[in-house]
């Protein structure tokens, strides 16, 4: 076992004993350096892992003509990873206090080359449809390397951080998702669109790299090995479906328009794979880096502000979607979709944060009323990350209903306008139960669970 902040070989460390992150002495002399570690390493294994996952973004622009798919089934393809990410995160979140952070980082890693060698094998015309669907699925594990490090960066920081650190991480992995729109449009600029297997070789030993570094520079937490009942104990809490439905809105949102924004543009617009390709990654991107600006925003004015905010200008930014889409102007329709992108980051980050805010309030109330101080905060930290891992498998199931809604929009009214009306509608939603549970003047309690800043 190793003692809290002993630096010894890195071969050998395997447990934390101790962590007491909001103790400011652990924090300073310890905890800090302690935590950045192992949160640029968990950033690198998730950003892999969400390259992976979204990898069918990318392949299905190589799919033309002598792959005799129809838009409907390329639709098919991209919404199959989505809904098995998201129901892959919920056991990655308990995997994290079954195994340890450090493990399983290595564990999740590793079955990334699964999806990766089988589908490089599969991939040329003539291959069923069937084939390619169980290969997206597959691929689909990906999406669970986003909730195990959530769940573990959250047990290292301190709540004056978690914005931050939170934002950071899941900024940082969602960032695999341009990455990897980044590498498909050099490969079809260089090597055309019939080497689509290059992007596989590619991420190869970048997965072999993730695997090896997580087991040499990361960390198990003893505080949280064993501990499986946190989920069921956080399902009783209204709040937790209250947030899970602000994350359909954000990161599925995110994820959604990521798998889609490509196909949107050839199917709407007559755009060519790499017409297509050269715009798609700036998406992806801009919303992956804003990510730590909600968290950041939120950490300092709240974090239910920011997300009221932000669904208010998502349902701006999709009315100039419709209107663009209906004048048919590519330009307008472009920049409006990566401001959307841009708004999905921000209320990622903004959302998030409220979570781990809810049960810290609730800590301090309870040790106020005489309750061990040590334990609660402990507490806190363990129901802020199964709710996060919750949140996380909900939200990401958005993506799945936004290219279901695309596939049908396209299918029936050959243009995205249908879907983008019912994606207005849903943002409505958003900001009216964002509004009427923590900033309207009865819900003051609510506000300040959720308000960051505040807490």
């Amino acid at each position: 076992m190793t003692a809290p902040g002993n630096e010894e070989d890195a071969m050998t460390r395997r447990w934390i004993e101790h962590w007491d992150p909001e103790d400011d002495e652990f924090w300073e002399t310890t905890g800090k350096r302690v935590a950045r570690r192992n949160l640029w390493f968990s950033v690198f294994s998730e950003h892999i892992g969400f390259s992976i996952w979204t990898l069918w973004s990318v392949v299905v622009l190589f799919m033309g003509p002598a792959y005799g798919f129809s838009a409907a089934d390329k639709f098919l393809l991209v919404s199959t990873p989505t809904v098995v990410g998201a129901i892959m995160r919920i056991p990655y979140t308990f995997a994290v206090a079954r195994f340890g952070g450090r493990n399983w980082t290595v564990i999740s890693a590793v079955l990334l080359l699964i999806p990766t060698v089988l589908t490089a094998i599969v991939l040329h015309p003539g291959t069923s449809l069937g084939t390619f669907v169980l290969m997206a699925a597959l691929g689909g594990v990906g999406g669970g390397n986003f909730a195990s490090s959530m769940a573990n960066i959250n047990t290292f920081y301190p709540e004056r951080y978690k914005g931050w650190a939170l934002g950071l991480n899941a900024g940082g992995g969602n960032l695999g998702v341009a990455v990897i729109q980044l590498v498909g449009l050099l490969v079809i600029g260089t090597a055309g669109a019939t080497a689509p297997r290059l992007v596989l070789y590619i991420y190869l030993p970048l997965i072999v790299i993730a695997a090896t570094c997580a087991a040499l520079f990361m960390d198990n937490l003893a505080s949280v090995r064993g501990d499986t009942k946190a989920m069921r104990e956080v399902v009783r809490y209204g709040h937790t479906w209250v947030m899970s439905l602000l994350y359909v809105g954000t990161f599925g949102s995110f994820i959604g328009y990521s798998f889609a924004f490509g196909l949107v543009l050839q199917n709407q617009f007559g755009r060519t794979p790499l017409q297509a390709a050269a715009v798609t990654f700036l998406g992806p991107l801009l919303g992956s880096l804003s990510r730590p600006i909600g968290g950041w925003l939120s950490d300092r004015i709240g974090g239910g502000r920011v997300t009221f905010a932000t669904f208010g200008a998502m349902a701006l930014a999709t009315v100039v979607l419709v209107l663009a889409s209906s004048a048919d102007s590519l330009a307008t329709f472009t920049a409006a979709f990566i401001v959307l992108f841009v708004l999905t980051g921000i209320g990622n980050g903004s959302t998030y944060k409220m979570i781990p805010a809810i049960f810290q309030v609730k800590a301090r109330a309870a040790i106020q009323a005489g309750a061990d101080e040590a334990t609660e905060l402990r507490n806190a930290r363990r129901l802020s990350g199964a709710l996060i891992g919750l949140a996380g498998a909900i939200g990401a199931l958005g993506g799945l209903f936004i290219n279901l809604a695309f596939r049908q929009s396209f299918a029936e009214a050959h243009s995205g306008v249908p879907a983008f009306v019912g994606f207005l509608v849903f943002y409505a939603v958003c900001v009216g139960v964002t509004w009427f549970g923590y900033l309207r003047k009865p819900a003051v309690r609510a506000q300040v669970a959720l308000a960051g800043a505040e807490v």
